[in-house]
């Protein structure tokens, strides 16, 4: 999917059928615009009020968002848009476009991260990778020069098209074709204490291989799962697999302490009639379960210390994405601000109760990228 992370910390009310957050600190929702009948950014911010999610991400620097979002608890992780990059290369490009677009909103605005880019190496198209930690340095820089590095950080979403292994998640290595940018997009990212942010769709998975790869599995529903057979580590999920994997694979180029996000992950509750899997049950079960993982603070096999941070695709459904069905219905609630189904995020006016506290491989072989590094 081409289009950073809200972890919730909260305490909950229990319902026959939702749970009531008070506090959000973990567990994050992209905001989307591509449409022509979403609510405007006013109407947004009541909607993440009520839910107490205070960060959301959005996939440009829209003056209007930025603007209503002012003097609110709402952090936004804005996004330059993809061809925007070569431009940005210039730092006196990337200067202009930070003292323009960030300066102006900040700190009224909540700003906490830029993302640049975003998959910017998918199957099907690698055009633009070269410019990408180029853009980032120059971004960076710029945040230096206004004085804003230590507020904001820069990184940039990746999609799970940057791997050759992912099973097990212990084979995980970047394709060969990117190694040389991955190196250069960690070693930034070490040096500047940022996140690797992935955009991650065990749906995807499932779609492709459906009598091969268990729902269960792929829902976060009770199943066997699968045991890595280097590390003995026991998998009941494919979302954390997909996350060891990509740890595998920086470890692989050097880089062990970088932290990883989940920068996109959800489910559509329509599709057509070949993407199987794509049906409102399903996408309530995976979004439910989710939900009560992020409660827990749950962290992967292989960092179960470390809380993993995610950010829910997606707010609304889109009715102007192109591409098929399942695009335009990947949102929690349709425009009109009603739930596209329940996953049991309800808003504060929405209930008055009291709070309390198998598996295929889906890449081709491996290659010297993917020689096994010591965790």
């Amino acid at each position: 999917m081409t289009n950073y992370v809200v972890v919730l910390v909260f305490s909950l009310t229990f319902l026959e059928h939702g749970l009531l957050f008070q506090r959000v600190s973990s567990l994050g929702i992209n905001y989307g615009q591509v449409g022509d009948n979403l609510p405007p950014p006013d109407k947004v911010l009541q909607l993440l009020g009520s839910l107490h999610i205070n960060k959301t991400r959005i996939y440009d620097t829209n003056p209007k968002v930025l603007t209503s979002f002012a003097n609110s608890n709402i952090e936004l992780f804005v996004t330059v848009e993809n061809q925007m990059l070569p431009s940005l290369v210039d730092p006196q490009q990337a200067l202009q476009w930070v003292t323009s677009r960030i300066k102006p909103y900040f700190p009224a605005t909540k700003i906490g991260g830029i993302a640049v880019g975003n998959e910017l190496y998918t199957d099907d198209d690698s055009s633009l990778i070269g410019y990408l930690v180029p853009a980032m340095m120059s971004i960076h820089a710029a945040l230096v020069q206004t004085g804003l590095d230590k507020y904001i950080q820069v990184s940039t979403p990746n999609s799970l098209s940057v791997l050759q292994e992912s099973y097990p998640p212990s084979a995980g290595c970047f394709r060969p074709q990117v190694a040389g940018v991955m190196t250069q997009l960690l070693s930034f990212l070490h040096s500047t204490k940022s996140t690797f942010w992935i955009n991650a769709y065990p749906y995807f998975a499932y779609k492709d291989s459906p009598t091969k790869i268990p729902l269960d599995y792929v829902l976060f529903n009770p199943n066997p799962g699968m045991v890595d057979p280097y590390t003995k580590y026991h998998y009941d999920n494919m979302l954390y697999a997909q996350v060891d994997a990509v740890i595998f694979a920086m470890a692989r180029l050097g880089f062990k302490d970088i932290e990883v996000g989940v920068s996109e992950t959800g489910w559509p509750s329509k599709g057509d009639g070949d993407e199987v899997g794509a049906t409102v049950a399903n996408a309530a079960v995976y979004n439910k379960n989710l939900l009560k993982r992020q409660l827990q603070s749950e962290g992967t096999p292989l960092r179960k210390n470390m809380g993993l941070d995610v950010y829910l695709f997606a707010l609304f459904n889109e009715d102007l994405k192109p591409g098929p069905t399942s695009e335009r219905n990947y949102g929690l609630y349709q425009p009109d601000e009603t739930m596209a189904y329940n996953v049991g995020l309800l808003s504060s006016s929405q209930s008055s109760t009291s709070t309390t506290n198998s598996i295929v491989s889906l890449t081709s072989s491996a290659s010297t990228v993917c020689i096994n590094p010591r965790l």
